[in-house]
Order: structure tokens, then sequence, then C-alpha cells
């Protein structure tokens, strides 16, 4: 295992890619070893997007700030495992397999670094405010002409352009002007933010995505990702609709617009099943099994939208009358969708999660594994978010 953190003397060349294990074991270095990758960005979805790249061989030098660094460092609990103790569990998963170097891009010197190690890499990551890189004297335009491969990613709140490019945009804003937490929570309550930082999560992944498209141009480019629209891409047709209808969407509790039965109902021992139907073909099974087979009112999607409340209060009952073994045993022998609601308690006991190791150990730290398996060139965790690089190394 390379050492995981640098200096800001360290050559921008130094690449942090193995090829072994420390035991000696050969593995694959990953399918992005020979792609380097800046990330100056903080807090999530830029370094979530350099995450996604890391795990995948590429080697991420995280730039930092001298006055602490990313305050991703402390944002949440302390991970009591880390080396300094003190460091948050957040960073431990985020800043995997990334090298850190503390540079002050205010001061000519740590800025002539900088400019080396984008010189020398193929992807910048950074998610400051419109205009601010350009006032650090880290023009993309200036950037690409040094280096015509050079990707520059840029995650922000609301975009490069348009009148709220200047606004602070975080997760909470994108929320409410993507229309998603209009439609979360009951039918008469108020409108609910998710209890996580999904925002942030889904566009370190587009943004992983939008930067492998730009480097599979073979062309430098700069990337303009941001929270709002990559919110909006989880809208489904409900944009299309009130486009063409002018019928917007309202909230449904558990429910979706477009199937039903879907929703969560208790069983008799007091656990919540999930239960889904978005084929004709299992909604057929899960009405078969619960009574409400053969009515020709609920054959197709239409008839059971009309139908939602009389199928909702049916399965609740059928549910609520039974222990949720026996509930998800008559599900899975009939070949309908359900599963429990589990909470991350119930996560770490699976036997589909724990089979498939899909939450790995990382020096000490629990975390999700690898978004994706690939058969001959798998991505591979080498280190867990390190503490702040000191200037002595």
């Amino acid at each position: 295992m390379s050492e995981p953190t640098t200096s800001a003397t360290t050559s921008a060349t130094t690449s942090a890619t193995t090829a072994a294990e420390p035991d000696g074991t050969e593995v694959s270095p990953g399918p992005l070893a020979d792609v380097r990758v800046v990330d100056c960005s903080t807090v999530l979805a830029g370094p979530n997007c350099a995450r996604y790249l890391a795990d995948f061989g590429a080697d991420v030098v995280k730039v930092e700030r001298p006055d602490g660094g990313d305050s991703l460092r402390r944002l949440g609990w302390d991970d009591p495992t880390s080396p300094d103790g003190t460091t948050s569990m957040w960073w431990r998963i985020v800043s995997r397999n990334k090298r850190s170097v503390v540079l002050d891009l205010k001061e000519p010197e740590d800025l002539a670094t900088m400019r080396a190690l984008c010189a020398d890499a193929d992807v910048l990551v950074e998610n400051f405010r419109p205009g601010t890189l350009e006032r650090l004297g880290l023009d993309p335009a200036d950037l690409i002409a040094s280096n015509p491969r050079l990707v520059v990613t840029r995650v922000t709140g609301y975009g490069q352009t348009g009148p709220y490019r200047d606004r602070p945009g975080f997760a909470t804003q994108a929320e409410a002007l993507s229309g998603f937490a209009a439609l979360n929570g009951e039918v008469d309550g108020p409108p609910l933010l998710p209890p996580i930082a999904l925002t942030d999560e889904v566009t370190g992944l587009a943004a992983a995505f939008a930067t492998m498209v730009a480097l599979h141009s073979g062309v430098g480019q700069v990337v303009d990702v941001n929270l709002v629209e990559t919110m909006l891409q989880l809208m489904g047709p409900l944009i299309t609709r009130y486009g063409l209808e002018g019928v917007s969407q309202e909230r449904l509790g558990g429910g979706i617009f477009c199937t039903v039965p879907r929703n969560t109902y208790r069983s008799a021992d007091g656990v919540w099943i999930a239960v889904s139907s978005s084929s004709d073909s299992v909604a057929a099974r899960v009405l078969g099994l619960v009574g409400l087979g053969g009515d020709p009112r609920l054959s197709t999607f239409t008839g059971r939208l009309e139908h939602r409340d009389e199928i909702d209060a049916h399965l609740a009952e059928w549910i609520g009358s039974r222990p949720a073994d026996a509930v998800l045993d008559e599900f899975e022998r009939a070949g309908a969708a359900a599963a429990p609601v589990l909470d991350v308690a119930g996560i770490s006991t699976d036997p589909h999660i724990l089979e498939r190791g899909s939450i790995q150990v990382l020096d000490g730290v629990p975390m999700p594994g690898l978004i994706a398996r690939l058969s001959a060139t798998p991505g591979r965790l080498r280190w867990a978010g390190q503490p702040l690089p000191t200037e002595d190394g």
C-alpha cells in the first residue's frame, strides 16, 4: 500500500496506485489507474465524485486549506478509530483511497504547486461558487490551454450560469427547488426533506459519470454539474405530465404516482413491510395472494390507480393480521415483491448484505463497499480518509 498522504512539495508525477497488497498478492490497479485527479472540492458532492474515481484506481490528490482542511473532517460524528481520534466518520468514507496535500491557494508558491498538479492531471474537481476558481488564478480556460486533456468538473448548487448562480446552494435548496420535497410526506402533511444527504450523494454519482464521459471524449473541457438539475433527473415523467397536461403530482405518503399497490404496511407483530407491483404480472400475484384476484376493475394500471384507497386498505388489513415472517413467506411463494423495512441495525445482519459483502470494513471503519463490481478490472478499497498531513509529512 502506498503512502496515503503527501506534502506540498511532492512531485505531481508520483502515483498512488499499486499492483500488490502488503502480503504480495497481485491485484488489479483498477481501470482508472492511469487517471490523475486533483480534488479541491469540499464537503460532499464534489468529493464524492472524486471518491468514485479513486475507488476504481484513479490517483486522487485531495487539496485542502491549511486552516483545518475540508470541513467534512469535522461534520457529523467523530470516528474514534481514526489516527487522530477526531476525524469524522463521513470523512473516513468520502476520502477513502485519496492522498492529501495542504495548499493555501492565496499564496503564490502554493498556487504554483496547484498549477503544476493541474498541468499533470486528467481531471480537476472543484465546487467553489462560480467565478471563485478564476479569481484564485485558476481559470479553467488557462488550465486547459496549458493541459489540453484536462477535464475541469465544476459542481455547484445551481450551475455556472443563470440568475441563481451566485447564491449559496446546498442539498436542501435543491430538494426544494427541484420539486422533490413537495412530493414527500403524507397526503395532508407538510412537504418533507430527506433525512440523508440525498442530493449530494446523487450529484456525486452524476458528476463522476459526466467526468468519465468527458474523459472518454479525449477533449479537455469544463463539466458543469449542479445539485438542482441532478435532482430534476429523478423526477421521471412528473415534469413531462405537467408540461403536457398541467397536472402537478400531489403527495401520496408511501405511495407512488404510477403503481398500486405500492406502500408500507405494518404486520401483526409490528414489522413494517414494503410492497411493490410495478408490472401487471406482479400486481396480479399480489392481488391474488391477498384475495383481490379476478376483479376486472383491478386488471390494469389505470384501474388500480383509480382504486388506490381500496387496495391499500385491503393490503393493510391482510398484512396487519399476520406476523411478518408469515407475510414474507407467502409473498415469496407467490412470486410477489415484498421486503421488510430495515434500519441500519437490520442492514448489518441481513444475510444478503452479508453474503455480497455490501458493507466493507476498511482500516477498522465499516462503510459501503464499491458502487459496482467489474469482473475483469474491479475497483478496490485501499485506505480510509486520513488525518490532515503536517508540514513534516
